[in-house]
């Protein structure tokens, strides 16, 4: 699936709590200056207000019509029929609106709703992550190659997504991978998004550093704090992010033995990846007991940090050997080494949403 030479035109949006950014995608990439309006998130006939007035005026700026619109909209939500019913932070659509089917008859155009998440994960599967990967074992000469890509993001929230064989999964309910609801490895009677968010990293700053959490700096501060580019606590810093890794890391870990695949980490605490991966790896890596106090690898693959080079030429050069059909003088070449490996955002977090919902859009109408 290549739509870097389509010439079809998607309406895409950014929906946010603040605010909601229009924009157009042609070609994988966004042709014009995205329509930034404040987001009405209470009143629902000043948020369909809201949400058509920014696509037409992006409208207004195109060559040609769009053949859809497609974006992110936070559940919950019934994405395949366009429903939304979101009583959190977008209150007006309490009790389930047809966003989908109303848009549809206010532009006469098709429209895709996805969630945030699995929009990043596709696009880094269309044209981040994995083709990358892919290409780099091509160009070593490995047999290697990978279909599946499970994402996470880190930031307010930790989302997630999945995509196989460029198709996106989004379950029956459109309820899958919502692993901000597993069980937080440190403190098991929470939900794992507490540990894997930015308030996590700055609840364990405040916990370590003695001090009101009141006066805790943003993730960004506490980074610098840890890497001594601020001061600050930077022992309390590097637990920080080192509890953030165990939690992200135990979370991948019970998620990846019902998938298998490479792992991409967008949102912005994905920045300081350098921070809190050696904790995710060490989780994957890890040992797991049974009752009768044995041991086993956590995963059965090995995983290995992308973001590392050495990890990185490991990862691509494999195990690959030659092995003979038997009876015959042929070879085949084998690679025994079953492995997964995590990188973060090639594309970056809202490019890879905006690329996930025009490819998406596409991928569906020519379905």
């Amino acid at each position: 699936m290549n739509y870097l030479d389509d010439k079809r035109i998607v309406l895409t949006l950014d929906a946010g709590g603040t605010n909601f950014v229009f924009s157009a995608i042609q070609s994988n990439k966004e042709i014009v200056d995205p329509v930034i309006l404040p987001a009405q998130t209470k009143v629902l006939e000043k948020s369909l207000e809201t949400i058509e007035s920014g696509f037409r005026i992006v409208m207004k700026q195109l060559p040609e019509k769009p053949v859809a619109i497609s974006f992110a909209f936070p559940g919950p939500a019934d994405y395949p029929n366009g429903i939304i019913d979101n009583v959190g932070n977008l209150p007006a659509f309490a009790g389930g609106v047809p966003l989908g089917p109303w848009l549809e008859k206010q532009f006469g155009i098709p429209v895709f709703i996805n969630n945030d998440g699995d929009l990043f994960v596709y696009g880094e599967a269309i044209a981040g992550l994995l083709p990358k990967v892919n290409k780099l074992l091509e160009d070593a000469g490995s047999p290697k190659r990978y279909q599946t890509l499970f994402g996470i993001t880190l930031g307010t929230g930790f989302g997630a997504g999945l995509v196989h064989k460029n198709q996106l999964f989004i379950g029956d309910n459109s309820n899958a991978t919502e692993i901000w609801l597993m069980r937080n490895k440190v403190r098991p009677n929470c939900l794992a998004e507490d540990g894997a968010s930015i308030r996590a990293v700055r609840n364990s700053y405040a916990r370590n550093a003695g001090i009101d959490p009141a006066d805790v700096p943003e993730p960004k501060e506490i980074a610098e704090i840890a890497r001594d580019e601020a001061s600050g606590d930077k022992s309390a810093a590097i637990e920080a992010f080192r509890e953030l890794g165990e939690v992200v890391g135990d979370a991948l870990a019970n998620a990846s033995t019902l998938f298998d695949g490479l792992v991409v980490i967008g949102g912005g605490l994905s920045r300081a990846d350098g921070l809190f991966m050696p904790a995710v790896l060490g989780e994957l890596n890890g040992q797991i007991a049974n009752y009768d106090g044995g041991s086993f690898d956590r995963i059965v693959q090995k995983a290995y940090n992308l973001e590392d080079a050495n990890q990185a030429v490991d990862f691509i050069q494999g195990e690959v050997t030659q092995i003979t059909i038997p009876g015959t003088d042929e070879v085949v070449a084998y690679d025994p080494l079953k492995r997964i490996a995590i990188g973060t955002s090639v594309l970056g977090t809202s490019a890879a949403v905006g690329i996930g919902a025009y490819a998406y859009a596409l991928n569906q109408l020519d379905a």
